[in-house]
């Protein structure tokens, strides 16, 4: 577990492709540079599609992790 503290967190569970990532750019989007985005999904493609978001996007996907309810992830908006 990632012990950095997230300045939002964006509940994604029970929601599926392409909603996360729609859903995980609006919140970015509300982001200062720097900031941390805590995204939870359940979505089985939501690893591989928040891999390329953040290529895409140039953010930082600072960590990937299961957790009993799916994944975590932190994303780093980057500007």
């Amino acid at each position: 577990m990632t012990d950095l503290k997230p300045d939002d967190t964006l509940d994604c569970i029970g929601l599926y492709c392409p909603v996360p990532v729609i859903k995980t750019k609006e919140a970015v989007d509300k982001l200062a540079a720097g900031q941390v985005l805590e995204v939870l999904a359940d979505d089985p493609a939501a690893p591989e599609d928040m891999k390329a978001w953040a290529k895409r996007t140039g953010n930082e996907l600072l960590s990937v992790e299961s957790t009993a309810d799916g994944v975590r992830f932190l994303i780093r908006k980057t500007k």
